[in-house]
């Protein structure tokens, strides 16, 4: 019998007073229903909210190093369960295991560094101009923060802001994806069983009209942190009001090959960035900007190594590919292949639907693609790749820069003086040399610039500024009343 989940509000496990339910799916075997979740409703995030704003006077008081010791329990809890967690992630989101496996390690790794963090949160000391004046910043949190998160990485996503929140102090209102709600409710399962207080995590799972634009509205949430789309980043900015907002909203990322490069690592670095996740990562490789002069050579070697990648379920070890999240994205998959063969790109693999059952979809590549085409400028978010030749470094930072994101981007060259030129020019939040497109290390920040996000940044330290206020603290010790700008030059006297 399927269980029914319940939201998790002030430490209890509670059902929506709508009385309404959607179920999760396995997107290898979409006929397999995972459990039955709450279709919460507006008074839902109240509830929630209510308990954010009482545990919120607790959590932030306790002494950093003191929340800090349950997040070393939940990273402790994490790893105990690392192996069962990562199935889950592989059987709800579709990714293969071993990134499935990968997906639990990230969140292993953040609530370790955020931990951490409990014995710094570093503000800064300074000299004052008067005399007798001492002057330093302190960080102190937002209050509560509304988290709302993907589903292409249903654990770690939860985890680098989840973490980062509770360490500075913040209690939190968490909507998790509908299509990976399973990973989300496991992930809280275990945070609270590492002690973390009742109220100061609260889960409610539903649609994002209803749960998710409640929580964008509230006037008592005080921060919010999204990962999706750019179209729903751009509604939370008109509609927040005046809130700490954190966006991470996706990307065009491209992998720059110069007629120098090692073609045996690009080439693993390609297949990487374009199909693992299924293309379903915001740091993907859809584009691969390639000198004419290399560009016959390693179409050969990269659909000789396409055709071999096998599709399936992502728990069978013989799979390289695995399902994409739903049917929704097949179909977007394929009507972008349909956009590439009428833009006159040239279809080399790929381009159907298998014939198995699933949300499965061939591994896809074009070539002589144009930096004007859709297929090189529109987030397609599945395994279809655009090559598109140039003829040097200049034109290919060009291209690469030509999209309105700007999230990862990588250049394979021997040459250092191409490498930092590359690293210059280019406009992204994460750069590679020589790698693929992949994301950041969790004591790095990650982010991006143009529409991939509004100038936050997420991990590493930037994760502690994203959750946290600096307070400017001043102690005159003068005994009298120092007027900094019209007293300074009495110091010199």
């Amino acid at each position: 019998m399927l269980r029914v989940w319940s939201n998790f509000i002030d430490g209890k496990w509670v059902r929506s007073s709508s009385g309404k339910t959607f179920k999760s799916y396995n997107p290898a075997k979409p006929s397999q229903t995972l459990g039955i979740f709450q279709q919460s409703n507006e008074q839902d995030v109240e509830r929630a909210v209510s308990a954010a704003e009482k545990a919120f006077l607790f959590w932030s008081d306790v002494p950093a190093p003191g929340r800090a010791r349950v997040l070393f329990k939940i990273r402790d809890l994490l790893t105990k369960n690392k192996q069962r967690l990562g199935k889950l992630v592989t059987t709800e989101m579709g990714k293969v295991f071993a990134e499935g496996l990968g997906d639990v390690q990230e969140a292993i790794d953040v609530f370790e560094y955020m931990a951490g963090e409990g014995r710094r949160l570093f503000g800064h000391t300074t000299p004052s101009e008067l005399r007798d004046k001492f002057c330093m910043t302190v960080r102190q949190p937002i209050g509560i923060i509304g988290l709302i998160t993907p589903w292409n990485f249903p654990i770690a996503i939860p985890a680098w802001k989840m973490s980062a929140a509770l360490i500075c102090g913040n209690t939190v209102v968490f909507k998790p994806s509908s299509d990976t709600p399973l990973c989300a409710a496991e992930l809280v399962k275990l945070m609270n069983k590492a002690g973390v207080p009742p109220g100061v995590v609260n889960m409610v799972t539903g649609p994002g009209e209803n749960v998710g634009g409640t929580i964008i509205k509230h006037p008592k949430i005080h921060g919010i942190s999204f990962t999706g789309h750019k179209d729903t980043g751009n509604y939370i900015l008109k509609n927040a009001g005046i809130k700490k907002v954190g966006l991470e909203l996706g990307g065009k990322n491209a992998i720059i090959i110069m007629d120098d490069a090692n073609l045996d690592l690009a080439l693993e670095g390609v297949l990487w960035g374009a199909f693992g996740t299924t293309g379903q990562r915001c740091t993907a490789t859809s584009r691969v900007i390639i000198h004419r002069a290399v560009q016959h050579r390693f179409e050969q070697m990269l659909l000789e190594r396409v055709h071999k990648l096998q599709l399936g379920s992502g728990l069978s070890k013989d799979t390289d590919v695995g399902p994409l999240i739903n049917q929704a994205a097949v179909d977007k998959s394929h009507k972008y292949v349909q956009i590439g063969k009428t833009e006159g790109a040239t279809l080399l693999c790929g381009g159907g639907r298998p014939r198995m059952k699933g949300c499965y979809y061939n591994p896809t590549v074009f070539t002589n693609v144009t930096p004007t085409m859709r297929i090189a400028n529109e987030e397609i978010f599945g395994p279809v790749l655009s090559l598109i030749p140039v003829n040097d470094l200049n034109e290919a930072i060009e291209v690469a820069n030509g999209v309105e994101y700007g999230l990862s981007a990588s250049i394979y060259t021997q040459d250092i003086n191409k490498a930092f030129k590359a690293i210059k020019r280019i406009e992204s939040g994460v750069m590679y040399v020589n790698a693929s497109t992949i994301g950041a290390e969790v004591h790095l920040p990650f982010g991006g610039v143009k529409n991939t996000g509004n100038g936050t940044r997420e991990a590493g330290i930037e994760g502690i500024h994203e959750f946290s206020e600096v307070k400017t603290v001043y102690v005159d010790f003068s005994g009298k009343l120092q007027k900094a700008q019209i007293d300074v030059m009495k110091v010199l006297k």
